[in-house]
């Protein structure tokens, strides 16, 4: 039976992680708004998007010491709030100049908030028993969503982009309280019952790069979707513009679907195999897509069954990856980082790596790239999920993380 302060914390953490996405989820949607109003252009834009990445990413890294010294619950009560008021910064921003100060300043609360809610993510599945992971992920998907349709609203409701961030900054401070109180108690991370005292350090390292390297696979993949699965259908296969972003929106959709149901099939077949069926589903996904100019009247049909399958089989490989990152709990927020830097860093360069491609050869061609990456999460997946979870020692009875790996 599941402890009750445990099904409160997996409650809280469900909280953090549809907060972080409605916010993240306005502060994207309202770009459009806010560089109009600041008078930026597509390059300047591009720019501060940039530099909230690469603070992010820096502050990541600092974000796993922290939350490896002081408990991934401390780090998460902090950088909750914390996250939501430092929007104040580009909302409040009046010039170009000011914007990128603003910029730093949320990329820092974003990548403390990133580490940290995973990081507690994890500590939560481990006493729950059993996979919970890829739901959270799902709420943040939700949480993303709920962001651009409340963005929509009060800016066709006609209250400013201004007043849009500036009360979504001061309310979100107020709310991420209320799941903080949930999270687990106590001032650091509580080891799971075999974990192992003395790791070998340096085969974990080599374990951890290999998962950070399925990580930065999955990201380019999920990038390439995300960012060119509506120009394929203008470019390549002819579709209309009202037509096209639909590609995207059934990858989003099977993406979001599968997260939020992805924890009851990694409870049956286990992290390894999950992570090698997630690979080969994107890879006959992406298949279908680079076809799809052959199928005739069925091209889009095609790409749209691509893409659903692109969705379906990447869900699964952030939650699998950052799961298994929970086997040493004394280091399982610097590791957390680390792969969230890869995974960060390959949502960052993957569709630029992409459109490079296109530039080079053709659209069609570049997409095969992702598929090929597609395929090393498949078969390099497996061995290193397996490797990490293997440092657990077994117990009396095996639990349901333990089984499935």
């Amino acid at each position: 039976m599941i402890d009750p302060v445990v099904r409160r914390a997996r409650v809280g953490v469900f909280g953090y992680f549809g907060l972080c996405g409605t916010t993240v989820g306005i502060w994207a949607a309202s770009l459009p708004a806010l560089t109009d109003r600041l008078g930026l252009g597509a390059g300047r834009t591009g720019t501060a998007l940039l530099v909230v990445s690469l603070t992010a990413l820096v502050s990541m890294q600092f974000a796993g010491r922290m939350s490896d010294r002081w408990s991934s619950r401390r780090l998460t009560w902090a950088a909750g709030p914390l996250h939501a008021f430092l929007l104040l910064g580009p909302a409040l921003a009046g010039s170009f100049p000011a914007l990128l100060i603003g910029a730093v300043v949320f990329g820092v609360g974003f990548g403390l908030l990133e580490v940290g809610m995973n990081a507690h993510a994890v500590e939560v599945e481990v006493r729950y028993d059993r996979p919970i992971m890829s739901a959270f992920h799902g709420m943040w998907s939700l949480g993303g969503a709920a962001g651009g349709l409340v963005t929509a609203a009060v800016l066709r409701a006609g209250l400013g982009v201004e007043t849009l961030l500036v009360g979504t900054a001061l309310t979100m401070t107020v709310l991420f309280l209320l799941p903080a109180r949930l999270l687990l108690p106590g001032g650091g991370a509580a080891p799971s019952p075999g974990t192992a005292a003395a790791p070998r350090r340096g085969r974990v390292n080599g374990v951890i790069v290999l998962l950070g390297a399925v990580m930065l696979a999955g990201a380019i993949c999920e990038g390439g979707a995300m960012d060119w699965a509506a120009m394929h259908a203008r470019r390549v296969l002819g579709a209309s513009a009202d037509l096209a972003p639909l590609s995207f929106t059934v990858f989003s959709v099977a993406m979001t679907t599968v997260r939020l149901l992805g924890d009851r099939l990694r409870g049956r077949l286990g992290g390894g195999r999950t992570l090698r069926l997630a690979g080969a589903l994107a890879a006959v996904g992406y298949a279908l897509v680079l076809v799809a100019p052959s199928a005739g009247p069925a091209a889009m049909g095609c790409a749209w069954a691509g893409w659903a399958l692109v969705g379906v089989g990447l869900a699964t490989i952030v939650p699998v990856v950052f799961s298994s990152a929970g086997a040493d709990p004394a280091t399982a927020g610097r590791t957390i980082a680390l792969l969230t830097s890869f995974g960060y860093g390959g949502l960052l360069a993957g569709p630029a790596i992409i459109g490079h491609l296109a530039e080079a050869t053709s659209l069609r061609a570049a997409l095969a790239l992702p598929g090929v990456l597609a395929v090393f999460v498949a078969l390099a997946g497996p061995p290193a999920a397996a490797a990490l979870t293997a440092r657990r020692a077994p117990t009396s009875e095996p639990t349901a993380l333990e089984s499935a790996s």
